[in-house]
């Protein structure tokens, strides 16, 4: 039999609500913004009614993991206190755990406190924008609570990050970023870390392409790939269109994200991922 490529086929896992996550196989994360204004679907999904009908209709098509976060990222974004913030989540995460038991919850946030709460309420993953940059108690937190951390490359804020995009060599500098952070991650205890290149954040048009590209290096990491490149304005402003229009776009970059090595997909549109990644599957089977 060939020998496959170490480089792509590692038995990555992580552990979450007690058992143990395969991620050597792709895996899709569908978003919930429970926020008013996510570039997307800011205002959609604000309601009780709403959230739940979401959330069945991601579970629904075969969703992971569901990242529910309250406070927009998007570039230009505005601050939310910790208590709209709080009100945000915890309501999705509520209605998650109470009705959709068998997915996995993520909670997008920067913020300790956020995270703690989200936790507790049933949240079983942490996914930081910020990797700790932003608040210097998360990675103590995420120790503490031996729970599987997402860490995204970003700089600033997203009220700032897009007067933040000077690299001397773009790829070199964020795996420097995320080695940095590793290694402190390690020596604090964590063990299970995810790595978010950060498409769209403190990155030009044309450096989201390069990232892209050269993803497959990150696997020198010898970590988990998230990707989110959902309807995102490297697609939409290179197709001239918006973000309503975006998915064909979203689709075709998510298959060339899987084969660079993306471990799992952040999205938008759960059911074409999972088409995307059944047919990627089969192609490598």
């Amino acid at each position: 039999m060939e020998a496959k490529d170490s480089l792509f086929y590692r038995n990555f896992t992580m552990v979450a609500r007690g058992k143990v996550v395969d991620l050597s196989k792709p895996r899709v994360m569908g978003v919930l913004n429970v926020t008013p204004d996510s570039f997307f679907d800011g205002g959609r999904y604000t309601f009780d009614d709403r959230i739940f009908m979401q959330l069945e209709r991601m579970a629904s098509e075969g969703a992971d993991i569901i990242d529910i976060g309250g406070y927009s990222s998007r570039p230009g974004a505005l601050e939310v206190s910790v208590k709209e913030e709080l009100q945000r989540v915890l309501k999705g995460i509520i209605i998650a755990r109470k009705n959709f038991g068998d997915v996995l919850v993520s909670v997008d946030t920067f913020r300790a406190e956020v995270a703690r709460i989200a936790i507790a309420e049933g949240a079983d993953i942490i996914n930081d924008i910020s990797a700790g940059e932003l608040d210097q108690n998360m990675f103590q937190l995420v120790a503490e609570l031996k729970v599987p951390y997402i860490a995204m490359h970003m700089r600033g804020k997203p009220e700032n990050m897009m007067k933040n995009t000077k690299y001397e060599n773009l790829v070199m500098e964020i795996l420097q970023y995320f080695k940095d952070k590793v290694v402190t991650l390690r020596e604090m205890g964590v063990s299970d870390v995810i790595l978010d290149p950060g498409f769209g954040f403190s990155k030009t048009l044309e450096q989201n392409y390069k990232l892209l590209k050269e993803l497959c290096y990150f696997k020198v990491m010898k970590l988990p790939l998230l990707v989110g490149l959902s309807r995102k304005s490297m697609i939409y402003k290179t197709l001239n269109t918006d973000p309503e229009n975006a998915l064909n776009g979203t689709t075709a970059l998510h298959m060339y994200a899987l084969c660079q090595g993306a471990n799992i997909l952040r999205v938008h549109d759960v059911k074409e991922a999972v088409e995307v990644i059944n047919l990627y599957n089969l192609l490598n089977h």
